[in-house]
């Protein structure tokens, strides 16, 4: 006999009953895959098509059991699954999505919000708020700022660097667009993220219009470099716009001195954007407090939930200063959408019209854990970036490439008599044997022109035993790599 979740009732939902009997299931799926995690291959080994060719060419004409679907889950999602809930998940950064996250995205879903004016969801909009003025006391950023949560920090940027174009006086590109505005020019350090030149692209300044500024040998960038830019820049006809600093680099995790850059921005009246998707979450430990340093200044800021503060993706908390002017860059009202209240509209603010409720797992995530206790998780994840540096650091056939300033080690494998094409071509041969046994997951990057290795401590179940077999798999594979 067919049990109540093998046939959905009539032409309608499923009934209650139906939805408590498979939602069991489903949540014992969730609890069994999280507690047997560790067991799975880390990174997927399926080949490009495998799981297109694992599924139907149409959809099915009859409703299926749910059975069938939790079967599928198992059988044909997860193998081509490459599990960054792992705690051998050391690539990139960590997306830990935790178990009161988990719940907070059911919740979510199923109040199925759209808040894109405050009457279409009050609690959405309002708890938003909220929620992202507790996260600004969290990491010091200061009184009076405006947050809204986005997907992700790209989109962050794009949105506080559309802000920055508004506020270029006498430039109206919402009305006339970019033709006859002049040549703008936005400035970034060569360590910064893709995503500021992808929103350069977005906006119409192409990536002509932005200028990349050398970085120090911690891969900081360069005050003097960016302001002399400057000035080369306005004699050359240039309009310099915008600056967009990171703490916490994609490569290398290292933190601008974003004070000196806020100076030369005070003085030549452009707009400070800082990319704080990492390291930002950093900043609620005291003693990591001095990575906000000049942040106050900021004309917008974006940190993201979803890397360090384990809620699951996606979560990008975007700050300004500048409220009205983010507003003056998208506001765009039909009649069908007028509404008379004197309240916050988050439409306003971004170029997505549909907003979702984001703000329930994040709120859960920080209620759940507490500030205290995300500080013990994150104070750890730091002890384990030292402790594996120092590893690299006393071992001779290791070579550590960049400071450490959070849970991030970038390193190579060194070899005797090797030239650095060499080098390159082994440390690359080894990433792909440690990543294709699927114990441990680790990522690469390029510091001024070397292939590196990187190990990204970040997940919430990583353990000192788990940094430890990362090590001792590199130290094996490196010794078959000929």
């Amino acid at each position: 006999m067919k049990n109540s979740t093998d046939t959905p009732a009539g032409p309608r939902d499923w009934s209650p009953e139906e939805f408590r009997a498979a939602g069991r299931e489903l949540v014992d799926w969730v609890a069994r895959y999280l507690e047997n995690v560790e067991e799975l291959p880390v990174l997927s080994r399926v080949k490009p098509g495998d799981i297109r060719r694992a599924l139907p060419r149409s959809a099915p004409a009859e409703g299926e059991p749910f059975s069938a679907l939790l079967r599928d889950l198992d059988q044909v999602v997860l193998p081509g699954v490459t599990h960054w809930n792992h705690p051998c998940f050391f690539a990139y950064f960590g997306i830990t999505a935790s178990a009161p996250g988990i719940l907070g995205e059911l919740a979510a879903a199923a109040l199925n919000t759209n808040a894109m004016l405050w009457r279409t969801s009050p609690s959405t909009t309002e708890l938003e708020q909220v929620v992202l003025d507790w996260l600004r006391e969290m990491i010091g950023l200061p009184e009076g700022l405006f947050g809204i949560l986005t997907d992700t920090a790209s989109v962050s940027t794009l949105c506080a660097l559309a802000a920055a174009r508004e506020a270029v006086p006498g430039l109206d590109v919402r009305t006339a667009g970019l033709s006859g505005a002049g040549r703008l020019r936005l400035y970034t350090s060569t360590q910064a993220h893709s995503s500021v030149e992808k929103a350069a692209i977005t906006l119409g300044l192409g990536l002509a219009g932005v200028r990349k500024i050398e970085t120090d040998e911690a891969y900081r960038m360069l005050p003097a470099a960016l302001a002399e830019a400057v000035r080369e820049d306005r004699a050359s006809g240039w309009i310099p716009f915008a600056v967009s600093a990171t703490v916490g680099t994609t490569s290398t995790t290292s933190v601008d001195p974003v004070e000196e850059l806020a100076q030369i921005c005070r003085r030549e009246s452009l707009w400070l954007h800082v990319d704080a998707a990492y390291a930002g979450s950093a900043a609620i430990l005291p003693e990591y407090r001095w990575c906000m340093a000049g942040c106050q200044h900021a004309d917008s800021l974006v940190t993201n939930p979803h890397k360090w503060l384990f809620t699951p993706i996606d979560a990008s908390a975007l700050y300004t200063r500048h409220p009205e002017v983010l507003r003056r860059a998208f506001h765009l009202v039909p009649d069908y959408l007028q509404s008379s209240e004197e309240a916050v509209n988050l439409m306003d603010y971004g170029v997505q019209l549909g907003r979702r409720f984001r703000a329930i797992k994040l709120w859960w995530v920080l209620r759940a854990f507490g500030v205290e206790g995300l500080r013990k998780r994150l104070r750890e994840h730091c002890r384990l970036g030292r402790l594996f540096a120092s590893w690299i650091d006393g071992d001779e056939g290791f070579q550590r490439m960049a400071p450490v300033p959070f849970s991030v080690v970038c390193f190579r494998a060194t070899w005797p008599g090797l030239d650095d094409a060499q080098l390159d071509q082994r440390n690359q041969d080894l990433l792909e044997r440690v990543n294709a046994g699927g114990r441990v997951y680790l990522s690469h990057t390029r510091l001024r022109g070397t292939y590196v290795l990187r190990l990204a401590v970040g997940n919430l179940r990583t353990e000192e035993r788990h940094v430890r077999l990362a090590w001792d798999v590199l130290q094996a594979e490196r010794g078959r790599v000929a």
